[in-house]
């Protein structure tokens, strides 16, 4: 027992000294930054990796954070240069990029970050009109950012982005663009009516535009179909008249050919030419010239023809 109060006191000071060491021994992990004073005065930056302190001279003055980190500041009151009082609230995304700065450079950054937006926000809008207000996000964003950063450069910060989160006027604005939306709505709404009526009455008015073109059109096929019919009858009409007279012209040739083949005697030949002159004298004609060469053989016709007749009552009594 005695023993161990004799080494009692050695391992209270292993401990310590273990404790120490223990706590002199920093890991820095990735994304972070650790500003180190030794003595009170700013002595070096630890990035990533392990370190080790002196102990009791040198301590963690500030565990910075080298994310981008994003703020959301409450809204802010600011006059238009029309005298128009609204709200607007700013949301910030910055990064530190300098650590010491960070530390050493300004007494609560975030305060001294969001007391410049307002500030920096006042003076922009003071510049604008309600109507330049509403409608230049972009430009208002763009303009806050470069001056934001510039002016937390000197505190090791970088500005990355300025964004308008909301842009609230009086409730009499309010109502006021509300009316004005709506009367735009119905606005476009009954030019879109005009123009549904107009285009109907385009298409009302080219649909009877095309059923008359349609029509005329069918009018004149038609038109062509009857006349090509008429010609088409007529040439068919023509040429059966021309095959008929053909026919007709072939059937004499071949009669001429058969008399001409058979050579009939002239006597033949005169009474073929009486019973024309018959066929002749029995039309409409009130002149009739007959040849001399019929003439002497119609009359011996009818010379035979009376005896005939004389001799027919005697053979028919007997």
């Amino acid at each position: 027992m005695s023993g161990f109060l004799a080494f009692l006191p050695w391992l209270i000071l292993i401990l310590i000294a273990l404790a120490i060491i223990g706590s002199s021994i920093k890991v820095v992990p990735q994304s972070r930054a650790y500003v180190i004073e030794r003595l009170g005065a700013f002595r070096t930056v630890w990035g990533v990796g392990l370190h080790i302190k002196v102990p009791v001279f040198e301590r963690v003055a500030k565990n910075v954070s080298l994310k981008e980190q994003v703020v959301d500041f409450a809204p802010q009151p600011v006059i238009t240069k029309d005298n128009v009082t609204m709200q607007i609230d700013t949301v910030i995304y910055f990064q530190i990029t300098d650590p010491k700065l960070y530390t050493y450079g300004v007494e609560s950054p975030m305060s001294a970050i969001e007391n410049l937006t307002a500030t920096t926000l006042r003076n922009i809008i003071g510049d604008l009109e309600l109507d330049q207000t509403l409608t230049s996000r972009d430009h208002i964003n763009t303009k806050m950012r470069s001056l934001l950063d510039e002016a937390t450069d000197p505190w090791g910060i970088k500005v990355n982005r300025v964004e308008l989160k909301n842009i609230i006027p009086p409730r009499e604005i309010q109502d006021a663009m509300e009316k004005q939306m709506k009367a735009e709505r119905e606005r476009r709404e009954s030019i879109l009516q005009a123009e549904g009526q107009k285009q109907s009455q385009i298409l009302v008015a080219e649909g009877e535009k095309q059923s008359a073109i349609l029509k005329a059109d069918a009018s004149k096929q038609s038109a062509i179909l009857q006349a090509e019919g008429a010609k088409q009858a007529k040439i068919l009409e023509a040429e059966a008249q021309a095959e008929a007279i053909l026919k007709v012209q072939q059937a004499t040739a071949d009669a001429i050919r058969l008399i001409n083949e058979a050579a009939p005697s002239e006597g033949v030949i005169k009474i073929k030419a009486l019973e024309a002159f018959q066929h002749a004298a029995d039309g409409k004609a009130t002149k009739i010239i007959i040849p001399s060469e019929i003439q002497g053989l119609a009359g011996l016709a009818a010379a035979a023809k009376t005896v005939f007749d004389t001799e027919d009552p005697k053979s028919t009594n007997r």
